[in-house]
Order: structure tokens, then C-alpha cells, then sequence
């Protein structure tokens, strides 16, 4: 410790010449002196004015020096209070008899004062030390009181552990319920934590790190493990043995398995709960427990197009939901106790829901219709509605489980039927789908090496100017020329490619595709022909789609206005405002831009005259219901007058029949696409279309 102070000293002698002169002298050496020339209430005195040591002569009047130090050691311990006797006689009876009663040291007359401040400064050195070990101990005590860390000293050489009271409750036991052994330690940490422990003690001991610091799961009483934070350091003897390690035990669970945007709990919380039911219910065979699985409809395109702060508030809007939803619900409430849900959030856009305890397999479905509906209302985030659905797979528990992962991953393969099904429902598992989720793997991974061998191609697919018969331009639309299954359309693969983010590169490559081969057919005599090409949500999105688009033109020496970009309702709706700004950076380049499937999905007519647009391309499905008195055709009659008002041409798709088409002219749709005209052909089946110059004036379908 650190003394800022001089010590102070009292010098207690009725002999004024040797107290003055020794006064002096200690003065000289930077002691703070206070002089008394009897013992007369030395008590009181020491009391009123505290010092740090007393130099006490043995041989004073009326009361001596042994009378006074006995009455001191009944108040000040020889560590509070140093005194040192001073006597002329040396080695005397007053000498042993003053060591009884508690004397520090003694200096005999005449003082020998190199001897004198010698001893003086070890005595003080003792009382400081003395106080420093007191006052570390005592906010020892104070910071193990007030600290929630559970504290433990292991003596090496007993192998005896004592453990605090605290680590003890941390874990769920009072103060005789757990020994001081180190298996009391050991024993209860996890299987596959308990090695891992024991090696980083071991490299600690032998001098290997400088500290022992080790995070891993202990044994509650409940049964349940708790993630412990465990640090310490060793004292090592003379010889370099670790003779004792001490340190503290800190409960870290609700930051290691909660998910810190939500604060559920997260994966690894999740999987040990589960794990927990799979063993009970070996125990109980009439247990029945479920796991749901559920994933966010559209959250990447929201993510992406709205920010990641936007996408974070969803995400947690979506779990007060779901947690507001089974707190509430009948159903779930009558599981039994307070755990008999968990909803945990595994990462991203995943959600898992734990029902404990369930009576039938229809519980289970029943919460999923609940929490789906739970979920189908807009949330307000910064300012806008934002609409989002769940996909959800559930697994219900088999004695054929025997890992928390297995039935995880069952779930998971129901979700992606769910998703593959139309998204915003929900399915259960069984045996069925794994075969499925098997052959959707080996899809996505034939995906992935169909880029580099070249196995796409373009199909094109005439759009006819309905007055005059006459080709106005083609839709390049992407195929798949698979080694084994044959040529595959896009519905086969690009849901696929979608969910793997390789629809950039896809569609990438489908534009450049494209823009080359109509440049090569304008460079004959169809100057006037334009290419259609669709822009995934994906593609849209990315920042230098603009940049790249308009560097792929310019290395072709292709017109702008050849070109016409495809883009569905439900990409510009997610954000129509920024939807906006990026479709006026493309018109800038003097691309022309056309809406796909109009009509479907979203309600966009109140932002339709906000869009730079050009085209507009009827839906398929509304066009086959065309009749006299059909829905098709209250549609179109709708569609068309607002479009010509907005001065945008029309494309109607899935024309199939020659009353479609007289239809159509009726109306004074400008454009029409199907099978009618001719289906989908390769690049050099195009080329010989073109070469014969062929119109449709008659309508009359192609042979």
C-alpha cells in the first residue's frame, strides 16, 4: 500500500533530553513527532490524536511504561498499534515481560539511533502492510457481496474446491447441496464441454496461457444447462507447480443463446430445449411435441429495396407478433406450463416455434393457421405499410428423432414444400418429401455448374402488331438445355434460382443474350425489331444495373429504344417511390420499360401514371377467360381505355385463338403474344421465321 502521508510518532519519555533529542532526529528523517512526558491517559491521548507507532520508555513515574502498554493492547492490536519499549537495561525482566504483553520490539539506552529508525520503519512497514491486506480483503468481501459472479478457490495440493454461496445458486443449489470437490464442477458440465474445460485448466497450470478463461455449459438443478463464463489464475510454489487457482463463475446464458436483434431465444437455446423433449420423451412415449419452422415471404426483396434498419424493425415486429399470438391463443395456453411454446429466431428471416406437450397433430396446425394470420396485417415501418406472409414446415416428434437436428431439418424440408407450394401456407412433413427436398438439391446444384457449361439458352417468342399481322419484336425468354432431363422451362428453375440469388447471373446473362441476337437480326432487314427481356427484383436492385446496361448497349451499338426491359407489379410495388426513381434512371438511357402480368397480385393503378412506362402487358390468365361476357373481358375493357389514356401500348399474352385476337382489335389492343402466333423458338427457328417474312393479317393460326 501506498502511504501518501508521514507516519506520525509518539515518543513517551519523562526524561525531557532524551525526548527532545530523539524528537529532532526523527523529524530530520520525515516523521511527524507528538511527545508526551508521562503515561498519565496515554489511552485517551492515542485515542483523541491517532499515530502510527509509539516509542514507550518502561521506567516513568507514577505509571510506567508496562502499565500503560498493557492498557493499550486491551484496545490496539500489535498490527493497529506498533510499540516499541525503551529501557536502559538490556536483556532485563522488563524486557521479556513488555515481548509478553504485546510489545513489538524494544531499543535499549543510549539509543542507538541508525538501530532506532531501523527498527521504527519495520514495524511501520508491518502496520502498512498489515492495513493494505485488510483493506483488499475487506472490498474482497464487499465486490463477492455485491457482485452477481459465483467465486470458487481450488486447493491443488487437498483437491479440495470451496465454492461460493453464490456459485452454488447459480446453478440452483443452496449452500449444502453441493461439496468441495472438483467433480462437483466437473461433473456437471456438459459432455461435450467437459474435455475442452479440463485442457484449457491443464495449459493454465503448466504456464501455457496467462490466464484460465473458458466458456461452456453447466448443469442446472432443473435439468436445464446454463452457459458459464469461468476465469481464474493460478499461484504456482518455488519449484513451478501450481499449488492453488482461484476465480469466478459468470452466468452468460441470455447472451449466448439469445438472438440479440429480438431477444428470443436463438438457435443455440432452441436446439437444446429440443434435445431436452427428444430425451423426455423416451421417458414418455405418449409425448407428442412439434416444431415449426417458418420463414418471411419476400424479406430479402423488402431488406434489400427498404434497408437493413427497415428490414430489422420487421423482423421484430414479426416476433412480438408471433410471441403476442401464442401467449394468447386457447389452443397453446392449454399446454401445460409457462414452456410449453418457444419461439426463437435461428438467424435472417427464420423463425422456429417450439409447441410442448400437444394433444393432437391438429394443434399443431391450428397454431400455424393462427400465427400466419397473425402475421397477414401490414406493419408500419418508417412511415409505410409493409405487407409480409410465412411460409411454414412442422414437424411433430417421432421416436425415430434421436437428435434435435434431425427434426430441424424436417421441419425445415416442410417449409421449402410450403414455399415450392405458393408460399404463405403450411405443411407437415412426411417421408415423401425428402426424396423431393433431395432432388430440389441436386436441382440447385446442376444450377450452379449449368452456368459454366454454357447450358442456357434463349427462346424467343414474336409479339404481333394486331392491325397489321406484322412481328414488332420478340421476348427472349430463358431455357435450360439439361444434360439429362432435356430442355427445362423457366418454371422448373428460376424459383429455384431465385431462392439462391444466382437469378442475377441468370438474368444477366438472358439480357446479354438477347440484346446481342436482336443486334445481329437488326443489322438485316429488321431494323425495326425490339427485344423484351424481364429484370428479376433481383437485377432491379442492384446499384450498377444502369451503368452495366448502358456499357452492354454501347460495346453492341445497339439503339436503346431495341431494348424493353420486363418488370413485374409485385417488384415495384414493394417500394413504389424508389421503384419510381430507378425507372426514371433507366428511361434516361432511352430503354423502353413495360410492366409484366399486369393485373395480378397488387393494385397498382393509383401509381400507374407515376411510372415512366411504355408498355403495358396483360396477364395470361385474364385473356383465356375472355368471352362475350367473361371477367377477361370486363378487364381488358378496363385496362385498354386507361391505357391509351395514359398513352401506353398493350400487350396481351396467351393469345391462343382467333376470337381472342377480333377481340382484341375490338378493343384496340395494339400487340398481342401466345400460341396463336407461334410458340417460343430457338434462336436459329427465329432466324428462319424472319427469313420467311410472315405476317398474320389473315388470322389464321401457324402451322
Amino acid at each position: 500500500m501506498t502511504n501518501s502521508r508521514p507516519s506520525r510518532l509518539l515518543i513517551v519519555d519523562d526524561n525531557e533530553m532524551n525526548r527532545d533529542m530523539l524528537a529532532r532526529r526523527l523529524l530530520r528523517k520525515g516523521y511527524v513527532v507528538k511527545l508526551a512526558e508521562n503515561a498519565k491517559e496515554l489511552l485517551e491521548r492515542v485515542k483523541e490524536d491517532p499515530v502510527d507507532l509509539v516509542l514507550l520508555d518502561i521506567e516513568m513515574p507514577e505509571v510506567s511504561g508496562l502499565d500503560a502498554l498493557q492498557k493499550l493492547r486491551n484496545h490496539y492490536s500489535a498490527a493497529e498499534l506498533p510499540i516499541i519499549m525503551v529501557t536502559a537495561k538490556a536483556q532485563s525482566d522488563d524486557i521479556v515481560k513488555a515481548l509478553d504483553l504485546g510489545a513489538n520490539d524494544y531499543l535499549t539506552k543510549p539509543i542507538d539511533f541508525p538501530v532506532a529508525v531501523a527498527r521504527i520503519g519495520t514495524q511501520l512497514s508491518h502496520k502498512h502492510a498489515q492495513e493494505a491486506l485488510k483493506e483488499s480483503e475487506e472490498r474482497y468481501a464487499l465486490a463477492a457481496r455485491g457482485s452477481n459472479d459465483g467465486l470458487w478457490d481450488w486447493n491443488l495440493s487437498a483437491n479440495v474446491v470451496h465454492f461460493s454461496p453464490r456459485w452454488k445458486a447459480m446453478l440452483g443449489h443452496q449452500e449444502g447441496g453441493i461439496g468441495n470437490k472438483p467433480e462437483e464442477w466437473f461433473d456437471r458440465i456438459h459432455d461435450a464441454d467437459r474435455e475442452r474445460v479440463k485442457e484449457e485448466i491443464a495449459a493454465h497450470q503448466k504456464g501455457l496461457t496467462p490466464h484460465f478463461e473458458s466458456e461452456h455449459r453447466v448443469l442446472h438443478k432443473d435439468g436445464s444447462f446454463r452457459w458459464m463464463l469461468s476465469r481464474g489464475v493460478a499461484v504456482h510454489d518455488s519449484t513451478g507447480n501450481a499449488s492453488r487457482m482461484a476465480g469466478s463463475q459468470t452466468d452468460i446464458t441470455e447472451g449466448k443463446v439469445s438472438d440479440p436483434l429480438t431477444g428470443l431465444p436463438n438457435r443455440l437455446l432452441f436446439i437444446d430445449r429440443v434435445g431436452r423433449l427428444i430425451k423426455h420423451g423416451k421417458r414418455r412415449k405418449d409425448q407428442l411435441f412439434a416444431v415449426l419452422f417458418m420463414d418471411l415471404d419476400g424479406f430479402k426483396m423488402i431488406n434489400d429495396s427498404m434497408g437493413h434498419l427497415i428490414g430489422d424493425q420487421l423482423l421484430l415486429g414479426v416476433a412480438n407478433r408471433l410471441e403476442k399470438c401464442l401467449r394468447s391463443t386457447d389452443t397453446v395456453a392449454r399446454l401445460g406450463e409457462a414452456e410449453a411454446f418457444t419461439v426463437a429466431r435461428l438467424g435472417g428471416d427464420e423463425f422456429t416455434v417450439l409447441l410442448d406437450d400437444i394433444k393432437d397433430p391438429d394443434d399443431a396446425k391450428r397454431a400455424a393457421d393462427r400465427m400466419m394470420k397473425a402475421l397477414a396485417s401490414p406493419f408500419i415501418l418508417g412511415g409505410k405499410e409493409v405487407f409480409t406472409s410465412v411460409s411454414i414446415g412442422i414437424a411433430l416428434s417421432n421416436p425415430a428423432y434421436t437428435q434435435p437436428d434431425e427434426i430441424l431439418r424436417d421441419a425445415d424440408t416442410a417449409m421449402y414444400r410450403a414455399k415450392s407450394l405458393g408460399k404463405a401456407r403450411f405443411e407437415v412433413f412426411d417421408a415423401d418429401m425428402r426424396a423431393s427436398v433431395m432432388a430440389r438439391l441436386q436441382l440447385e446444384t446442376d444450377l450452379r455448374r449449368a452456368l459454366e457449361r454454357g447450358e442456357f439458352r434463349n427462346f424467343y417468342q414474336p409479339i404481333v402488331a394486331l392491325v397489321s399481322g406484322e412481328i414488332a419484336g420478340f421476348e427472349a425468354l430463358l431455357r435450360w438445355q439439361h444434360p439429362t432431363r432435356g430442355l427445362l422451362g423457366p418454371s422448373e428453375f428460376i424459383p429455384v434460382a431465385e431462392e439462391t440469388g444466382l437469378i442475377r447471373e441468370l438474368g444477366w446473362w438472358n439480357l446479354r443474350e438477347a440484346c446481342r441476337q436482336i443486334s445481329e437480326w437488326r443489322a438485316g432487314a429488321h431494323r425495326h425489331l425490339t427485344i423484351s427481356v424481364n429484370l428479376s427484383a433481383k437485377q432491379f436492385l442492384q446499384p450498377k444495373l444502369v451503368e452495366d446496361i448502358g456499357k452492354l448497349l454501347s460495346d453492341l451499338a445497339l439503339p436503346p429504344e431495341a431494348l424493353k426491359l420486363e418488370i413485374t407489379e409485385s417488384t415495384v410495388m414493394v417500394d413504389p417511390t424508389a421503384a419510381v426513381e430507378m425507372l426514371q434512371h433507366i428511361k434516361s438511357l432511352g430503354i423502353q420499360l413495360a410492366i409484366d402480368d399486369f393485373g395480378t397480385g397488387y393494385s397498382s393503378l393509383s401509381y400507374l401514371h407515376r411510372f415512366p412506362l411504355d408498355t403495358l402487358k396483360i396477364d395470361r390468365s385474364f385473356i383465356s377467360s375472355m368471352g362475350d361476357d367473361g371477367e377477361g373481358m370486363e378487364i381488358a375493357r378496363t385496362i385498354l381505355p386507361m391505357a391509351n389514356n395514359l398513352r401506353l401500348d398493350v400487350v396481351a399474352e396467351g393469345v391462343e385463338t382467333i376470337q381472342q385476337v377480333a377481340m382484341l382489335k375490338k378493343l384496340h389492343c395494339k400487340y398481342g403474344q401466345g400460341f396463336y402466333f407461334s410458340r417460343p423458338l430457338s434462336a436459329e427457328g427465329t432466324a428462319a421465321l424472319l427469313a420467311g417474312d410472315l405476317t398474320w393479317q389473315a388470322c389464321e393460326p401457324t402451322r
